[in-house]
């Protein structure tokens, strides 16, 4: 008898355990941005929280995501990205904390300067409206193009007041456009889609915008509802200290990133 009413008891407290035990966090990525997340999540159930990496294929479906309730805050854009979605979608979603901000480069296979570029040379950019907006002020940096002042990363190539090479800018989707480096003078790249692509070599960029502009610094988003879960500020808070965490990151990005939280 006493045996059987220890089997209930402890049954019991299973069953009150695993009632009030929390739901996995559920964290919608990229696959540029993965790697360190894993590291994030490993570390993360050493701790006790449980957390579901999903990665999405696209830039549009963590956001929709996230706005229908499917995932609980995703980390893959930046907020002129998320500024921009939101116009758009619709999506009452706000950023929570920073991230990493990745380097974003200018790559040529046949010329080692801008100088050495030709007149007309082709120069290929992204073509939505934010990644374009930087490639632009990429190209300004680089003394290639003058810009209207003030336009920032909504700068279109309506806004463009001097070309002197009159460079031919060609633009095309941002995950496509590692692809373009065999057919262009001059390529907008990501290290990090780069790397995965395994291609060339992502440190060669001419030119890196570097931490210039800190409106591009990936962001951990959500619903505002969950802005204060304690489940998603102990991830974060494991993502920007965890020596395992840092590790990956310098693993997957080199030197090719900086820590926005520590800016």
């Amino acid at each position: 008898m006493i045996k059987m009413l220890k089997t209930l008891t402890l049954g019991a407290l299973l069953a009150s355990s695993l009632a009030h035990a929390e739901p996995a966090l559920k964290l919608g990525t990229t696959a540029a941005f993965a790697p360190p997340l894993e590291a994030a999540v490993a570390e993360a159930k050493k701790q006790g929280l449980e957390v579901e990496l999903i990665e999405f294929t696209d830039w549009i479906a963590p956001n929709v995501s996230l706005a229908n309730g499917d995932i609980d805050v995703n980390y893959f854009q930046h907020i002129p990205f998320l500024e921009n979605a939101k116009a758009e979608g619709g999506y009452d979603l706000v950023p929570v904390a920073r991230g990493v901000i990745n380097n974003v480069g200018l790559y040529s296979k046949q010329y080692k300067d801008f100088a050495s570029l030709p007149e007309g040379a082709k120069v290929a950019i992204a073509n939505d409206p934010v990644n374009g907006g930087r490639g632009l002020q990429l190209l300004q940096k680089a003394g290639l193009i003058e810009l209207k002042p003030g336009v920032g990363y909504k700068a279109t190539q309506q806004d463009i007041t001097a070309n002197p090479k009159n460079i031919r800018i060609i633009e095309l989707e941002a995950v496509q456009l590692v692809r373009a480096y065999e057919e262009v003078d001059v390529v907008q790249g990501y290290p990090a889609y780069i790397r995965l692509a395994n291609t060339f070599d992502p440190g060669s960029a001419l030119l890196f915008d570097g931490v210039d502009h800190p409106e591009y610094i990936i962001q951990f988003v959500t619903q505002p509802a969950k802005a204060k879960d304690a489940r998603l500020l102990k991830f974060i808070d494991i993502y920007q200290h965890s020596p395992a965490v840092r590790a990956a990151l310098d693993k997957a990005h080199g030197k090719l990133y900086q820590a926005g939280w520590e800016s």
